[in-house]
């Protein structure tokens, strides 16, 4: 005993010197070795009891427990009966007397100790276990402590570890459900023994209603009401359709709790909530049950009340809705599975008519607040646990009630709409819209199905639909919602490249479109009255345009009335990009039913999109000129970019106005308008996001609608002039890339609605080579390279053109890939030239990886889009040319700049060999021996031996194309012979057994599969488990009966750690399936045994230790 009291005093001080402040780095390692060692010696568990009887000090009764709970889970199958008794016993007293005496993480730590025993040993050696937990929680001082136990149980228990077998894990789970009534039973009698107490409390003076005062009514209102342009003003008739809580009193009326009772309420409900995670739907959740749990759930609804209010009362809310949101845990847990017994249906019936009395109570107007919003007054966290019901409501269970008699689901959606427009944050906000989105999915998805029945589903719900359209495009407006919107930030961006403000805007305008898709004309004609409203102000704007000495003016002075219009301008660029978002509904089937709205719409924004280019509203300026001029350019720019979207509408037009001339000449006055008002915006000093919007309705119109008459106006003709002048130089690339792309493809795509003798080809094909030409003329100097060769100044001075060249005529190629052959025809023949002088210019730059990648990547274009056309003699001259200039010290040199530029050039050399390998016709089959020697003999060696992943990947794929596309140059034996068991000779056999052995090499599927095996043993990669279970199961697939048959019993052979007899056991459990559900099942199990027995098997060092 002494010598037990002096290595105790010992320890504490070794635990106090660890945890001093003081103490170095150095001598806590040395302390850590110490302890370490201890612990490993066969008689620590002995001495760590001693110790946990016989000292004070936290951190020794800690280490104790470790050296426990470790003893527990890594040598407890190899103990006598005797010393694990010994343990039990003095844990389990330990525990009983210090529960209420030791810091909270002891006494968790000290219940995870029990409860590992339990997993081990429970039934078969400890019987006991599970009955005495169960009598613990109905002993009054040591509630809380049987509810700990109960959760850590649930926790340890229904999901266990990897340190039991499969079978085990199987057994407990069982056991643990027969035990579930009286658990549930057990933590409902103790959650209503509160309710009951501090009912008692105030059963002397019951409050008043809370909803007294309020009108009742016993008609029915219609969805007219529900759905009114004030939120929902029906909330005594809701009141009678959904259900309260049940027995209790009222919520408002509870006292606070006291400190211990609310503490059992915490516990009782975490442990429900944890349950409820993984325990199936059953008939033992009771009524009783969930009445409980939506009473607690109510406490949540407790407003914070006054701002100032005392401490205590401020601490008792807290409390209370700490409660509200363990309650909506318990909930959601419930609700989160799909697969509902038929039996249970009624129950959740009966909770969703409960949490809809929550929901209506939380969408009650407050007095307590100037703006009468409930929610703002709430926890946070119990807003959204509430916000994750009602999804969760909708997602998985609306589908089950929709037809319910008892289920009023109009009601329900005009409590949501309420909800969802009351929601004090914006993210709160976005999370009901996403609701919403889940429901308008359901109905379309519904009407589609059941076609028959459309016209009623969108009548049943359209007042409820365009009510939400309303409020929504209401929410997005400033002269609705002003002190909101100006908080949103417009100018940081986020990781997806949007403000604040546009992912609002986004988020708001997603569902209006998915609105538009069921309630079509109705979302149309409340969008375009609000946008025909506002966009009066903006066309009226002339009228107080002045000109002054220095400049035009707006004689707008007053400060309201610049920040009105402020407010207006930006209302209707979120407008114009709503009516953008609906283009889609006016064209294809719906263009002639929607004719007149789409005229209506078109007319309206071209009106505006001239008014905008012919004033430049931006350039005037204000009492407030920034703000102003970025609401204008915004406009402007939006103006632009919504005609855009209606060009398909435009096309669609223009195909149905050939037959009659006097549409024909209006649809030519509207083109003519339109190209007239993009070309002034396309000079220096415009704005640039107006030059981007107009450069894409240019490309829209060019190429979407392309009207055959275009070279008849004077604005396209004057297009072509000034781009092969040059004079869209000063503009950014990006533009003028868009803008070349559009006039190339006007030159030599198809006109619609033309017979092939009425396209003008040879007109057509000239002026293209010569806009070409015009605009590469910089570029077709470089043809003489003597200039270029060893002159640096020169080569310096060449690459921006040729950077910028060669970037516009891939951007042609690229955009024309999958046209008609005679346009790709046009386009090849006027780039001749160009292809030529790349050729020319590619030696002298070989050195330089910039200038490479930028010729490869236009010739990938150039393979990629025209190879057809440019024809095999000239395939194989530029193919013969890279070869050459690819020597295998060229290509050593490339990769050893390690920039980016020399691995994308790399990488775009291997991919044209991959579109050659991967051509199907003969002539192109010459490249083969060139392409394998290339990869081969110069490439490989060079990769092999370097980090460079990218090229890597490019390099094996490029193999596999060649394998795959050219087996036939390898296996040239017919099926025929194959039948008549004639012997196959391989071709080309030194070649063929180079790239099998580069791709895989003898015997490396055994080695992959192994290493996989072992990686899900030891879990070095958990987060890859599932996808490497696929990936072993890829590799087994390939011949399943030398997997089961050599592989596995192989793979045991080799198994250290384990003996024959479980050896045996594991390869008898591997079922031979050969389906991946399976598969997958067995290969777990067998990872999970296999762990288990090596964590059997293992033994502790022998030895002994003093401190």
């Amino acid at each position: 005993m002494a010598s037990d009291q002096a290595s105790l005093q010992a320890l504490e001080a070794l635990m106090n010197e660890f945890f001093d402040g003081r103490t170095t780095n150095n001598r806590k390692r040395e302390i850590e070795e110490i302890l370490e060692n201890f612990s490993q010696t066969r008689d620590a568990w002995k001495h760590s009891l001693f110790y946990l009887a016989n000292t004070q000090n936290e951190y020794v009764l800690m280490y104790c427990m470790t050296v426990i709970e470790n003893l527990i889970n890594r040598r407890w199958m190899g103990m006598s009966a005797e010393d694990k008794g010994e343990i039990r016993t003095h844990v389990n007293r330990f525990l009983l007397e210090q529960h209420r005496k030791v810091p909270s993480f002891i006494r968790n730590k000290l219940v995870k100790v029990v409860v590992d025993i339990g997993r081990i040993d429970w039934p078969h050696f400890y019987p006991d276990f599970f009955t005495s937990i169960l009598q613990l929680i109905q002993q009054s001082d040591a509630v809380a402590l049987g509810i700990t136990l109960l959760q850590t149980s649930s926790e340890e228990l229904a999901c266990p570890r990897e340190d039991l077998s499969m079978a085990r894990k199987e057994e407990l789970h069982k056991l643990l459900l027969q035990q579930i009534p009286t658990i549930l039973g057990l933590l409902n009698n103790i959650l209503e023994s509160v309710l009951e107490k501090h009912h008692h409390l105030v059963a002397a003076t019951p409050p008043p209603s809370p909803t007294q005062g309020e009108r009742r009514t016993s008609q029915r209102p219609s969805s007219v009401m529900l759905f009114s342009s004030s939120p929902l003003k029906s909330d005594s008739f809701l009141g009678d359709i959904f259900k309260s809580p049940g027995k209790w009193v009222q919520v408002e009326a509870l006292p606070p709790l006291d400190p211990e009772s609310q503490q059992l309420c915490v516990l009782a409900l975490s442990c429900l909530s944890h349950y409820f995670s993984w325990i199936p739907l059953s008939a033992t959740i009771t009524p009783a049950l969930l009445s409980t749990i939506f009473h607690f759930a109510g406490f949540g609804c407790q407003s914070h009340g006054n701002r100032s209010a005392s401490t205590t009362t401020a601490n008792f809310s807290s409390s209370l809705h700490e409660l509200g949101i363990l309650a909506m845990n318990c909930i959601n847990e419930l609700l989160s599975k799909n697969c509902v017994p038929q039996e249970f249906e009624d129950y959740l019936l009966q909770m969703f008519q409960q949490t809809f009395y929550l929901l209506q109570k939380l969408t009650k107007d407050s007095s307590s607040n100037s703006s009468g919003n409930r929610l703002t007054e709430l926890d946070d966290r119990y807003v959204e646990k509430f916000t994750d019901f009602l999804r969760l409501f909708v997602s998985i269970h609306l589908r089950r009630f929709e037809s319910n008699a008892n289920f009023p689901v109009l009601e329900f959606l005009a409590l949501l709409f309420k909800y969802t427009f009351r929601q004090p944050t914006n993210e709160g906000l976005y999370n009901c819209l996403d609701i919403w989105t889940i429901f308008l999915d359901y109905l379309h998805t519904k009407m589609k199905d059941r076609m028959t029945d459309a016209q009623a589903i969108v009548l049943r719900y359209k007042e409820a639909l365009t009510s939400l359209v309303t409020h929504i495009l209401q929410k997005l407006q400033f002269r609705y919602n002003q002190s909101q919107l100006e908080e949103l930030d417009d100018e940081m961006l986020d990781d997806n490249e949007e403000t604040e403000w546009q992912h609002f805007l986004r988020q708001c305008l997603e569902v209006i479109a998915k609105l538009a898709e069921i309630v079509t004309a109705e979302t149309f004609q409340i969008l375009f009255e609000m946008f025909q409203e506002v966009s009066e102000i903006y066309l009226g704007l002339e009228q107080y345009i002045v000109t002054v000495d220095n400049g035009r003016h707006l004689n707008v002075r007053a400060e309201n009335e610049i920040r009105r219009l402020h407010c207006s301008l930006r209302d209707l660029s979120s407008l114009l990009q709503g009516l953008g978002r609906l283009a889609e509904h006016f064209i294809g089937e719906n263009f002639t039913s929607r004719l007149s709205d789409g005229q209506v719409v078109i007319e309206r924004l071209v009106q505006m999109a001239v008014f905008g280019t012919r004033l430049k509203l931006f350039e005037l300026t204000s009492t407030d000129q920034s703000v102003i001029q970025t609401d204008f350019v915004e406009v402007h720019a939006q103006s632009l970019a919504a005609v855009k979207a209606y060009a398909p509408w435009l096309s669609q037009l223009y195909m149905e106005t050939q037959q009659y001339n006097q549409e024909r000449e209006k649809f030519t006055n509207v083109i003519t308008l339109l190209i007239n008002s993009v070309l002034p915006l396309f000079s220096k000093g415009m704005p640039e996001k107006i030059v981007h919007s107009a450069a894409h309705l240019l490309l829209s119109l060019m190429t979407t609608v392309r009207p055959a008459f275009g070279f008849q106006l004077d604005g396209i003709q004057q297009l072509f002039q000034s781009a092969g002048r040059g004079h869209f130089s000063q503009i950014s690339m990006e533009v003028q890339l868009l803008m070349y792309r559009a006039l190339s493809l006007y030159l030599i795509l198809p006109w619609p609605n033309l017979s092939e003798s009425d396209q003008n080809w040879s007109s057509r094909a000239a002026n293209h080579h010569d806009f070409t030409h015009q605009l590469a003329v910089h570029y077709l100097q470089l043809k003489d390279t003597s200039s270029l060769i060893n002159n640096k100044a020169t080569q310096d001075s060449a690459k921006p053109v040729i950077r910028k060249t060669l970037h516009m005529f891939q951007d042609w190629v690229a955009s024309i890939s999958g046209e008609v052959v005679k346009t790709k025809q046009i386009c090849y023949q006027s780039l001749q030239e160009i292809i030529q002088v790349t050729l020319a210019i590619f030696p002298v730059f070989i050195h330089q990886p910039d200038v490479v990648d930028n010729i490869m990547s236009f010739f990938l274009a150039l393979f990629q889009g025209l190879r057809v056309q440019m024809g095999v003699p000239f395939t194989e001259q530029i193919i013969q040319t890279f070869m050459n200039l690819f020597s295998k010290d060229q290509l050593s040199e490339t990769i050893a700049h390690e920039s980016s530029a020399a691995y994308r050039a790399v990488e775009k050399f291997l991919t044209i060999l991959e579109i050659i390998c991967q051509e199907p016709g003969a002539a192109f089959k010459r490249f083969l021996p060139n392409i394998i020697s290339t990869c081969m003999e110069q490439i490989y060696p060079i990769i092999a031996q370097r980090q460079s992943p990218d090229i890597k990947q490019v390099f094996y794929h490029l193999l596999h194309e060649l394998l795959i596309n050219n087996w036939r140059y390898f296996f040239k034996g017919s099926v025929l012979a194959a039948l008549h068991n004639q012997t196959e000779t391989l071709e080309n056999m030194e070649q063929f057994v180079s790239i099998m052995q580069t791709i895989f090499q003898e015997m490396m599927l055994f080695q992959f599969m192994n290493v996989l095996v072992q990686v899900l043993i030891h879990k070095s990669h958990d987060l890859l488990q599932e996808e490497i279970v696929v990936t072993v199961y890829n590799m087994a697939s390939v011949d399943f009966e030398k997997f089961y048959v050599k592989f596995m019993p192989q793979f045991l052979v080799e198994c250290e750690g384990l003996d024959e007899n479980q050896k045996s056991i594991l390869g008898r459990n591997f079922k031979m399936d050969r389906d991946l559900p399976t598969f997958t099942q067995s290969l777990h199990r067998f990872v999970n045994d296999l762990r288990y027995y090596r964590l059997v098997n293992s033994s502790l060092p022998a030895g002994s230790f003093s401190f």
